[in-house]
């Protein structure tokens, strides 16, 4: 299966020079993580290993829309497949989590809050890009784009934090427990609030909000790894 991994990642990397690697190499992951579905009997979704894989696919997905949005989509792409590159490359130096999972992340409200959390991450993660193309070209239609991206990202991150309380409770009796994957998640969905809300005044239009946008990302990454290769969460990922 790894075959299929390193396959992807070497379309990503050559889809600088022809796009149509970029869809190949977005199929050949969702392949592998069906393939890895199938061995495991579960959503593959623990782990810095498939919760890479599973946010680079998703960024790759969701960058067809959004590329397409746009009159000069070559450099979006680009970016994309950089980005897709570099996650890939790093999921496959990560270790794979193979063995069964406890009974506390075989329910329904896990696997909701992983998916809608790292579909949201995505999502941010194309509005950082498309910040960094507004900041060249100053084109009001790609800050809009910005936006949609960030809107869209923001609710699915509120419904992730949602599933993950529910989660919680049925866990360990309480919708809140206070580690700093916790905390970082709630600096993280207060910093896209204040996104939402800012962007709704005039003269936060344009470029503070592409600086923002591009910001929260960097917000994103460290909720993600960084949290969890400096301090201990109750969280795997």
């Amino acid at each position: 299966m790894m075959l299929i991994l390193t396959l992807s990642f070497a379309c990503y990397l050559f889809a600088i020079r022809k796009r149509p690697l970029l869809y190949l190499g977005l199929v050949l992951q969702v392949a592998y993580m069906i393939s890895r579905a199938a061995e495991l009997g579960r959503l593959p979704l623990v782990g810095p290993h498939d919760t890479l894989v599973f946010l680079t696919a998703s960024i790759a997905a969701f960058a067809v829309p959004f590329g397409f949005a746009l009159k000069d989509r070559n450099r979006f792409f680009n970016v994309v497949s950089i980005l897709a590159a570099v996650f890939t490359a790093f999921a496959m130096t990560t270790k794979q989590h193979n063995s069964p999972l406890p009974p506390v992340l075989k329910t329904f409200w896990f696997e909701c809050h992983v998916v809608l959390a790292f579909m949201s991450y995505a999502l941010f993660g194309i509005a950082a890009i498309l910040g960094s193309l507004y900041l060249k070209d100053q084109q009001d239609s790609i800050e809009g784009l910005q936006y949609r991206a960030v809107l869209v990202g923001y609710c699915l991150f509120t419904l992730s934090m949602i599933f993950g309380g529910i989660w919680a409770y049925l866990a360990w009796g309480t919708y809140w427990v206070w580690t700093p994957k916790e905390l970082w998640t709630s600096i993280l969905w207060a910093f896209y609030t204040f996104y939402v809300h800012v962007r709704l005044r005039q003269w936060w239009m344009g470029k503070p909000t592409a600086v923002l946008g591009i910001a929260g990302f960097g917000v994103v990454m460290f909720t993600y790894l960084g949290v969890s290769l400096l301090m201990k969460s109750s969280h795997g990922f």
